[in-house]
């Protein structure tokens, strides 16, 4: 449903502190929703109460007038007429007490019932999992820091599998309960979409009924409408709810199966061996820092450490942004592994420069060789490392993953690495001399991210404002979209999508859907990666002569490219918002062409802007169909033409000769009395036509 904002269900196990600020939003949205309900609900109580006191008087009051008879006035006659007068009002008031009585019970029944199931069955179970969560929370945190103090000596193995085994058990037992929580909070977004309405709709509902006992007073076509209108969208959220709801389940046992390997710090029995990634140069994550406390007194303190514009960041989950822990742009900076306080798992950073050494844990030894190669990678770059540096880690990570020729199929398979989120970038070129279309991909070139528009030069963003909001995909209104211009209204053929870029990069072929795929999953991978989230929005506007993408704000014009430079366009198989096209760029002096693959996500579905770039080409090609044949039909014309001329001079007779018509030696003009009219071919044609039609008449 559009509006809805949701909990990133994958985050809930890595706990970042990003992922715990927008909890934190909307723990607080669940806070106030609870109490503006908690308001509400005392409100519908008050009218339910009053329409049941409303009932009850009315009913006392139909028996006081029953009871009129019954008084002997002395001035009163028996067969007064105020008293049979009297005794009908109270047959009415009976009436209308039995009908108000069925109100109230409506009114507890289709008013009370559903605010009060909101109130006590969805925002107390929130507060409830709220409170497990934090509990949860607190227990991971104990078994991740009683783990990590595990020593390294070979007789406390049984320690180890202990603490290994209770990490597992809190890890799991966090996961869960994060991932029950933050659906709970997702579903809330749409059970508050309902959790008011139902309860004025049921009031409404109620007080028809009412008033259509009593004579039907409100029963009017407005009032039908809008009450269908509003219980038609109720029952769509409700099914909406219901499909989400489903999604989650099936999304959470996904995850839990997936992250199954995760929970343990070091893989155990039949686990696959996961050998680390030496090619990264980003990388975050939690890892534990030594901090001097007193003189010769330390402590181990867990932070979430990233890296960021080459400088090695560090974050608590408590803090809204990172501090610098060190900076890794400087010669003679390194990683090695490292011994410190009977840990294992240690390594430090070296900077000779500034005489600082950081100390680290990680997790594991995988996680540890990642953040030695990543920072080592890092400094590389730069030009302050050699390569001597790595070789550490190489060797023990080529020691580690060495295993015998004569293995099992099956244990081949368990050893195989794989990836939770199925993103495995390989840097190295293929071989085969029979290349297929993914072989035409271009591994290790830059992939541009942005696409600069003319408006947004000279503009500089605001650290305090942040990246631009992402806009909800799953709006498709079309009156959102850029108008088109003078151009693209005289064009015979012209589509405007609302697209955003993902990214481009060159590529070696023209074409190819493998290679189209292949660009598309490298770029989201970058994308994911480098922690790229921000998306520029332009109107893609498809004519038979050429792509634009338009700004939105001020319809300039941010790129263009011809439709006869685009060689290839398609959706991605799995996710249909993803499509994209290869350009040709043409190259002067003899060189070859390069092609670049563009990368773009729409709200509309990628098969149908590549149908409309499809339907836009077969437009173009009519086009250039029928200006050659309208070329061929004109030179035609000027042969038919040549050729009337001679037949004519052959014709004229001697009233011609005598007024001294003649054809140039060039047979494009006529002479008159040895001057040159200039008469153009289209005329004489016409002059010519006009003459042999008197002749055959004649």
């Amino acid at each position: 449903m559009p509006g809805i904002e949701r909990l990133h269900l994958e985050e809930a196990l890595e706990d970042s502190p990003q992922t715990r600020s927008l909890l934190g939003v909307f723990e607080n949205d669940a806070d106030i929703l609870g109490k503006y309900a908690k308001s509400f609900h005392q409100c519908c109580d008050r009218i339910h109460r009053a329409q049941s006191e409303l009932s009850a008087a009315t009913q006392a009051l139909s028996q006081l007038l029953k009871n009129y008879e019954k008084q002997r006035f002395p001035l009163e006659s028996d067969d007064s007429i105020l008293t049979s007068t009297i005794m009908q009002f109270s047959t009415y008031l009976d009436e209308i007490s039995s009908m108000q009585q069925v109100l109230a019970t409506q009114l507890a029944d289709s008013m009370m019932y559903p605010v009060t199931r909101f109130l006590h069955a969805d925002l107390d179970e929130i507060q409830t999992m709220g409170e497990m969560f934090q509990v949860s929370t607190q227990e991971h945190e104990q078994a991740v820091a009683k783990y990590m103090k595990i020593p390294r000596k070979r007789d406390n193995e049984k320690q180890r599998f202990e603490g290994n085994e209770e990490l597992y058990v809190m890890k799991k037992k966090f996961h869960q309960t994060a991932l029950h929580y933050y659906s709970s909070l997702n579903a809330i977004q749409y059970k508050r979409k309902y959790a008011f309405l139902e309860p004025l709709l049921g009031y409404m509902h109620a007080h028809r009924s009412f008033f259509q006992l009593c004579n039907e007073a409100i029963v009017r076509p407005e009032t039908e409408e809008m009450l269908s209108n509003i219980s038609a969208s109720v029952q769509g959220v409700h099914q909406e709810m219901n499909q989400e709801i489903e999604r989650s389940v099936e999304f959470m046992n996904t995850l839990e199966h997936q992250c199954n390997h995760l929970y343990y710090a070091e893989p155990v029995g039949d686990m696959p061996y996961i050998p680390p990634n030496l090619n990264l140069t980003q990388k975050a994550g939690y890892l534990f820092m030594r901090s001097k406390t007193a003189l010769f007194a330390s402590s181990w303190d867990r932070s979430y450490f990233f890296i960021q514009g080459g400088n090695l960041m560090s974050q608590s989950k408590a803090e809204v942004a990172g501090g610098l822990v060190l900076d890794l742009n400087e010669e003679g900076l390194h990683a090695e592994p490292a011994d410190a306080d009977d840990r294992r798992f240690i390594f430090h950073i070296v900077a000779p420069s500034t005489k600082k050494t950081v100390i680290l844990q990680a997790e594991n030894e995988r996680e540890r060789d990642e953040w030695i190669a990543t920072v080592n990678n890092i400094v590389k770059e730069g030009g302050y490392v050699k390569d001597k540096v790595l070789q550490p880690v190489k060797k023990r990570v080529a020691s580690v993953s060495s295993k015998p020729k004569h293995d099992s199929p099956n244990e081949a398979s368990r050893r195989r690495p794989h990836s939770i989120t199925g993103i495995q970038q390989s840097h190295s070129s293929p071989t085969s001399p029979d290349r297929s279309p993914v072989d035409n991909f271009l591994y290790g070139t830059p992939i541009q991210f942005d696409m600069i528009s003319p408006s947004d030069e000279g503009k500089s963003l605001n650290p305090k404002e942040g990246p631009p909001r992402r806009i909800n995909p799953f709006d498709q209104s079309s009156d959102a979209l850029a108008e088109e211009g003078s151009e693209e209204k005289e064009a015979a053929y012209c589509q405007t999508y609302v697209v955003r870029f993902l990214g481009s990069m060159e590529v070696a072929g023209d074409r190819g859907e493998a290679l189209v795929h292949e660009t598309i999953r490298q770029i989201m991978a970058a994308r994911a990666i480098h922690n790229i989230f921000k998306m520029m929005e332009s109107h893609l506007v498809i004519t038979n002569k050429s792509l634009k993408l338009l700004d939105p704000a001020n319809k300039n014009v941010r790129t263009e490219f011809a439709l006869e430079d685009i060689s290839y366009w398609c959706a991605h198989n799995e996710n249909k918002r993803l499509f994209a096209f290869i350009t040709r760029n043409k190259a002067g002096g003899g060189e070859q062409p390069t092609f670049a693959c563009h990368v773009f996500e729409c709200n509309a579905t990628g098969e149908e802007i590549c149908q409309s770039i499809s339907g836009a080409t077969k437009v173009a090609f009519h086009s250039l169909m029928e200006r050659r044949s309208k070329q061929k039909m004109k030179v035609q014309e000027k042969e038919l033409l040549l050729a009337n001329i001679n037949s004519l001079e052959d014709r004229l007779d001697e009233e011609d000769e005598a007024s001294s018509l003649q054809l140039s030696p060039d047979g494009k003009f006529l002479v008159l009395d040895d001057k040159v009219d200039s008469t153009t071919e289209d005329e004489l044609l016409d002059n010519t036509n006009g003459r042999l039609r008197c002749e055959s008449e004649a």
